[in-house]
């Protein structure tokens, strides 16, 4: 799937009572949902200043928590669900998600601000999803931009001298409202030309999750995201490790949605600098991995249950022999003698093997990613 100008819009509310307010002359505005908690307070405080909010997901191929949780069945207690959509459910409003795949790689790739503990942009991310989000509103008549940001709360972008450089570097200036912090910061334009009520505001700060958690209580909103990370991948270690590999090894920093999305899937394994094994964990992730079997070369064990592994890049015979002592070390018959594994090249032409399963002692701690 590539990037491109794709444009979703889900109503929420199509009740008659949203018909009414949404033709009347009031002013608008369009909030940054990203599924958590705090964006979704932020919207609630200001929709209840008298103000009509629309929400808008930038869709960047990174922040999707709901993918991993879907496809395992061990995950089968947490919710399968996309948090941003939940969210504007919960409000009912407007949501807006627009794919920026392609733009973000800027974003991902060049920093002006530099990664945080892992590959993490932040700075530069929020800079440039308010950019975004500032041509949006010009583009479609609106007022005014809200974040559900606190001072305080993270330690690249939410901080007193950072917050300044969102706000210039995105053209927003002061039509970037942040309602939850407002109080601790300069009174932005829809709060000078009375828009807003800036006493109804708040003044939050610091990384304590209490306010926001008995604000939630306040509003009856349950069941809510949790904030660690927020939903971006690249603040992960394992994650990044895995993304850092793949550009060393493919001698370009670049990727495609495939890419990053196969990155959070299964077990990987780097044998040899030319190829990379991805091998399935539990039955969900082999059904997720089949819908890639045309792309890569892959593997199945035959003689007993085991993984769907692909291999990455381009192999020999003696290649392929490794690839499938490790499938079958992963699978059932890791302390069989023998085990069969079918190798299915891209054409869906297949061959059969009768390998050893390697042994445990035999998988070098590098190779495991």
């Amino acid at each position: 799937m590539k990037g491109g100008k794709r444009h979703v819009v889900y109503d929420m509310n199509n009740r008659a009572a949203y018909k009414e307010t949404s033709t009347t002359q009031k002013r608008k505005a369009v909030a940054l949902i990203s599924g958590g908690l705090d964006s979704m307070l932020a919207t609630r405080l200001v929709m209840e200043l008298g103000i009509h909010v629309e929400g808008i997901n930038f869709f960047t191929g990174f922040c999707v928590e709901g993918h991993t949780h879907a496809i395992r069945k061990k995950d089968k207690t947490k919710p399968k669900r996309n948090n941003a959509l939940w969210v504007a459910e919960q409000l009912g409003i407007k949501l807006h998600i627009v794919d920026v795949i392609e733009p973000y790689k800027s974003v991902v790739l060049n920093p002006k601000h530099g990664y945080g503990a892992n590959m993490n942009p932040c700075l530069d991310c929020k800079g440039f999803m308010v950019g975004k989000a500032y041509e949006w509103i010009k583009e479609n008549d609106f007022d005014f931009i809200i974040t559900g940001e606190v001072m305080g709360q993270r330690p690249m972008s939410q901080r007193k001298d950072t917050m300044p450089v969102i706000q210039r570097e995105s053209g927003a200036g002061d039509l970037l409202l942040r309602p939850l912090c407002a109080k601790k910061l300069p009174p932005t334009l829809p709060e000078r030309e009375g828009w807003i009520d800036r006493e109804k505001l708040l003044d939050l700060h610091g990384r304590s999750r209490k306010p926001q958690m008995a604000l939630a209580e306040k509003y009856g909103f349950k069941d809510y995201a949790q904030p660690a990370g927020g939903c971006c991948f690249l603040t992960d270690a394992n994650y990044t490790r895995k993304l850092t590999d793949l550009w060393g090894n493919r001698g370009t920093r670049d990727y495609e949605l495939d890419d990053i999305m196969l990155l959070k899937v299964g077990r990987h394994l780097r044998p040899r600098s030319h190829f990379k094994l991805i091998i399935s964990r539990e039955e969900g992730e082999s059904r997720f991995l089949e819908g890639y079997r045309k792309e890569f070369v892959h593997l199945k064990t035959i003689s007993h249950g085991g993984p769907l592994a692909l291999i990455d890049g381009d192999v020999n015979d003696n290649d392929l022999q490794l690839a499938a002592r490790l499938v079958a070390r992963y699978s059932q018959g890791r302390d069989a003698d023998a085990v069969e594994i079918a190798i299915v090249d891209k054409q869906g032409i297949s061959k059969n093997v009768t390998v050893n399963p390697i042994a445990v002692e035999d998988i070098p701690g590098d190779w495991i990613l």
